[in-house]
């Protein structure tokens, strides 16, 4: 695990056996904490509650506490006693904050405004690809060079290794190839596509910083991410009268349940459609 999470687990593990070792009375050792009873965890779980804090935080406390108990149990320990009945809180997911057409269009078309001409047409290659094709950054990010040209449709190796078939529209093709035949770099099909100033390949801290850059150029607040193109991919599609099933396909979605988040985007859109499709509307 980062750094970052283990300082977090170990931040949430602490405060969960300072809580306990106050409500039981008593410092708990490893047999103690074997001992441990489902109601003194939702004990627990109460007190986080009552002092405000969110889903979120609640239900990383309870993955933190599970991953002590994985590692107590590798360790031949017996782990932490009613650990199996605690369920986290569930976590409402946030509904997509996508860009609107004209917002998407412009940040396109503004990131090859860079010094170095070719890194220009990389970004502008970059984010058209995002917006153009649905892909999560570091799908496009994980491209080779022997991906192109893309033709009709592009394979895609996204989450849990699986591979699936994007349709491409030639604007991607087009500037994707003004990007490559502007590099200074020699790519071999067998590299990737897209690469940073020093021929390596293009990491998303830099994409990330380009966007970052363009935000406050374009008057758009920090919700627009490189990861906000695809979520304007999906809710734009959906306003033009994309159906649900073809989307869930084009993202790479294992549930629809997921895809359906992009339903609470347009929800006035839909309720229209809905008045005047139904026959009894």
């Amino acid at each position: 695990m980062s750094a970052r999470t283990v300082a977090i687990y170990t931040h949430d593990i602490v405060g969960v056996f300072a809580f306990l070792a106050e409500h039981l009375g008593d410092v708990l050792d490893l047999k103690a904490v074997a001992a441990l009873r489902v109601g003194d965890l939702r004990a627990w779980q109460a007190s986080q509650h009552r002092r405000g804090r969110s889903a979120g935080s609640r239900a990383l406390g309870v993955s933190a506490l599970k991953s002590l108990d994985r590692f107590l149990r590798r360790q031949g320990r017996e782990g932490i006693g009613g650990l199996s009945a605690l369920r986290a809180p569930k976590v409402p997911k946030p509904a997509p904050r996508p860009l609107e057409i004209r917002q998407a269009a412009a940040l396109v078309e503004m990131a090859d405004e860079h010094e170095d001409r070719w890194i220009g047409l990389r970004d502008r290659a970059f984010f058209t690809l995002l917006y153009g094709c649905g892909l999560r950054i570091g799908e496009a990010l994980g491209l080779s060079r022997g991906a192109y040209p893309f033709g009709d449709s592009l394979r895609v190796l996204g989450k849990g290794q699986k591979e699936r078939l994007v349709p491409v529209i030639p604007a991607v093709g087009e500037v994707t190839g003004a990007y490559l035949a502007a590099c200074p770099f020699g790519l071999n099909n067998d590299g990737p596509l897209f690469v940073g100033a020093r021929g390596k390949r293009l990491s998303a801290g830099v994409v990330q910083k380009r966007l970052r850059e363009l935000r406050p150029l374009l008057g758009l607040d920090e919700r627009a991410t490189p990861h906000a193109l695809r979520h304007s991919f999906a809710s734009h599609l959906l306003g033009a009268g994309g159906d649900l099933r073809t989307i869930q396909e084009l993202l790479g979605h294992a549930s629809l349940s997921t895809t359906q988040r992009y339903t609470e985007v347009d929800e006035a859109r839909l309720m229209d459609i809905y008045r005047k499709a139904h026959p009894r509307a």
